[in-house]
């Protein structure tokens, strides 16, 4: 038979197999990621039931977070479940219509979580450095203005990534070496020309990511200047400690982003399956320990837990 033409053949399914080289260790490996997604669940729903039962949290703040648990539980819901089919049982075949809403949502809510990190930027900037306008300047319809922006920025964003994979032929292999569909690991199975998906991609990291970074950065310098202004060592404190838990939210985010991003780009004798690796515990160990983080360092969700849990269960 005659192989086939590949300006008119292109592949209507696609294989993920998971970690590739781990696969005697998939079983094992499946555990600790099982125990970690059911951890990001609870946790996550449990922040979300928090903030929505109890007046006391109805602060822009936590509201800001509970669009992050948000962003989280779809981050990890979109992957994981999928990558622990194949550790299980085996590799997973996945039409090409399903794979394309994998790559969109995975990259739709990475956005996501960057700008909601840059919207509680601004928060914090507002609540130090202007804190007698805060509740003016925050009010909900305008949370609400920022929530739809967000959602439609990253929407704008991500959309050309679907189109630039549909236009694509794929008349080679179907087999993709990772346990979920994104963006270049899909693309580079094309049997054309990927250049321009390469600097879509470029430039949409450049765009979002690190022009939220930029900002956020901006926002914690003057955040900084006006800190060292207090008059006192102890007001000094506990204006920063209120910024504590959006600090190690933006090191948990971006720290794993960019390691991940420039190994994926230029570690080239990094092993494959560590690539994979790094790529499945970045959907996994952020959104499990985001509520953790939180919980642990802003006062009025210890208070509220607290409070729960000494009424026996019942809230406050």
């Amino acid at each position: 038979m005659a192989a086939p033409n590949s300006t008119t053949f292109s592949h209507l399914s696609f294989v993920l197999v998971g970690i590739p080289g781990l696969e005697p260790w998939h079983p094992w490996i499946s555990i600790p990621f099982a125990l970690m997604y059911m951890a990001a669940v609870l946790g996550n729903c449990g922040l979300l039931l928090l903030i929505a039962t109890q007046r006391r949290l109805h602060e822009p703040m936590f509201i800001f977070l509970s669009m992050l648990a948000v962003a989280d539980l779809l981050l990890s819901t979109c992957t994981v479940p999928n990558t622990l089919a194949i550790f299980w049982f085996g590799p997973k075949a996945i039409s090409f219509s399903s794979c394309i809403t994998q790559v969109f949502f995975v990259h739709f809510v990475f956005v996501v979580e960057s700008t909601v990190l840059l919207a509680m930027g601004f928060d914090r900037y507002v609540a130090v450095c202007d804190p007698l306008r805060y509740t003016t300047v925050l009010t909900n319809e305008k949370i609400g203005k920022i929530a739809t922006a967000v959602v439609i920025r990253s929407f704008c964003v991500i959309v050309p990534v679907v189109f630039l994979l549909k236009r694509l032929p794929f008349c080679a292999s179907n087999v993709i070496p990772h346990s979920y569909c994104e963006h270049i690991g899909v693309a580079r199975l094309a049997c054309a020309d990927i250049t321009p998906n390469i600097w879509y991609g470029f430039a949409m990291i450049n765009v979002t990511v690190v022009l939220d970074v930029v900002f956020i950065a901006v926002s914690y310098v003057l955040i900084l200047r006006a800190v060292f202004k207090l008059p006192t060592k102890d007001a000094r404190r506990k204006t920063l400690g209120t910024c504590g838990s959006h600090v190690c939210i933006i090191l948990l985010f971006y720290i794993p982003a960019f390691f991940t991003l420039l190994t994926h780009r230029f570690g080239y004798n990094v092993p494959r399956h560590i690539h994979i690796l790094l790529a499945d515990l970045y959907v996994l160990v952020p959104p499990m320990l985001n509520p953790v983080v939180y919980g642990m360092k802003t006062k009025q969700l210890r208070e509220q837990m607290s409070c729960m849990f000494s009424q026996k269960g019942n809230w406050c």
